[in-house]
């Protein structure tokens, strides 16, 4: 009896929106956006981190981050995100699931975010422990619809792939 050694895949798709309000610092992707607003939300608000930990999770049929990290907890209170993928990081990497990819877009009408898209991908790369070139951010506009295009809101999707190592009996 013989193993092949082979890999599991799944994906998983997270959004999240918060609405922009005066006097907290913008957090997007893992960095300060200069901005004169921020995201309101129990925890720093960064939707490009939500969405990309709700991505993860799903991916890992281990729900969401609600779940994980409930807004009802005041230990979560102001918490900053980068923690928080830390911990899903290691909630996932305890059921041998690792990230091979994420792709997330951050739409916002302001402010503009092409300048940061690179920052962001490096430090999300470095959170998840994987390649730069497996982290890919867009910035788009709702061309002025809806909360986010009237500049009440920002919102965030992400898609994720995730493998983990199985071994199959020949």
């Amino acid at each position: 009896m013989s193993t092949d050694t082979n890999y599991e895949y799944r994906t998983g798709l997270g959004t999240d929106i918060h609405r922009l309000v005066e006097g907290r610092p913008l957090k997007l992707g893992g960095m300060t956006v200069p901005f004169e607003k921020g995201l309101l939300a129990h925890s720093d608000g960064d939707v490009a981190l939500h969405a990309l930990m709700d991505a993860i999770i799903g991916a890992a049929g281990l729900g969401d981050i609600g779940m994980l990290f409930p807004d009802s907890d005041p230990q979560f209170k102001n918490i900053d995100s980068k923690v928080l993928v830390l911990k899903v990081k290691e909630y996932i990497a305890e059921k041998k699931w690792e990230v091979v990819n994420a792709d997330i877009i951050i739409t916002a009408e302001e402010p503009k975010l092409g300048p940061y898209k690179a920052q962001m991908k490096r430090a999300i790369a470095s959170l998840l422990g994987i390649d730069f070139l497996n982290v890919n951010v867009k910035a788009k506009t709702n061309e002025g619809l809806g909360e986010t295009g009237t500049g009440l809101a920002i919102s965030a999707i992400a898609n994720v792939l995730l493998r983990r190592r199985i071994k199959r009996s020949l």
